[in-house]
C-alpha cells in the first residue's frame, strides 16, 4: 500500500473517531504521559492506549464486565491496524450468559474516546470465534460509558464482515466503583 493511500486511510478513520467523539473528546486531547510498553524508547510516549477493567450498570442485575489491554507503539502512529493487545467481556443474568476473548486488530483513540476492534479467539458462545467485533469507549473519569457493535448490528455470531474499527455510540455507564477506564489519545503525524 502506498504511503498516500495509508495516509488516507489514517485520515478517513480518524475523522470517523473524532466526529463520534464530539466536542468533548477534542477538548480533552492533550497528553497522560503514559510511556511506551516493548517500544525500545525509554520514556517515549505510546501513540494510542485503551486500558481498564469496569462492570457496566443495568437495572436488571445484569452482571457484565468489559477489559482492555490494547496499545498502539509510538513507531506505529501512521497506522491506528498495526495496535496489539487484547480485549475480553462477559454477560451473564441470572446465571445464563457468556464471555468472549478478542485479539485486537485496530485502535483508534480521539481526546477520550477510542474505538477498538478485535476477532474473537476464545468463547463460549457457540459460532462466535473468528468473528469481528468493536467497542467504543469515552473516559469521563468515573463516570466512563461503553458502546459495542452488536447493539446496532446483531450478536457477535450474527455479524459478517464488520470492518475493523467500527463501534458504536458508547450508550452504556459503568457502574460506580467497579473500575475505570483509561485512554492515551492519538496524536497523528499528518
Amino acid at each position: 500500500m502506498s504511503r498516500l493511500n495509508r495516509r488516507t486511510k489514517v485520515i478517513a478513520l480518524s475523522a470517523a473517531v473524532l466526529l463520534s467523539a464530539g466536542a468533548a473528546g477534542s477538548a480533552a486531547a492533550s497528553g497522560t504521559g503514559h510511556q511506551a510498553s516493548g517500544t525500545g524508547h525509554q520514556g517515549e510516549r505510546e501513540a494510542a492506549a485503551l486500558t481498564g477493567t469496569a462492570k457496566l450498570y443495568r437495572s436488571a442485575g445484569d452482571d457484565i464486565t468489559f477489559s482492555f489491554d490494547a496499545h498502539l507503539a509510538a513507531e506505529d502512529n501512521d497506522n491506528p491496524l498495526k495496535a496489539t493487545g487484547t480485549f475480553a467481556w462477559s454477560h451473564y443474568i441470572d446465571g445464563d450468559g457468556a464471555w468472549a476473548k478478542a485479539k485486537v486488530d485496530c485502535l483508534l483513540t480521539g481526546g477520550k474516546v477510542a474505538i477498538v476492534s478485535g476477532v474473537i479467539t476464545d468463547s463460549d458462545l457457540p459460532g462466535a470465534k473468528g468473528r469481528r467485533v468493536g467497542i467504543t469507549v469515552h473516559d469521563l473519569g468515573h463516570h466512563d460509558r461503553l458502546g459495542y457493535s452488536w447493539a446496532s448490528v446483531g450478536n457477535p455470531v450474527e455479524t459478517k464482515d464488520l470492518p475493523k474499527c467500527v463501534g458504536s455510540a458508547p450508550f452504556e455507564k459503568v457502574k460506580q466503583g467497579t473500575g475505570d477506564y483509561t485512554v492515551v489519545p492519538w496524536r497523528p503525524a499528518f
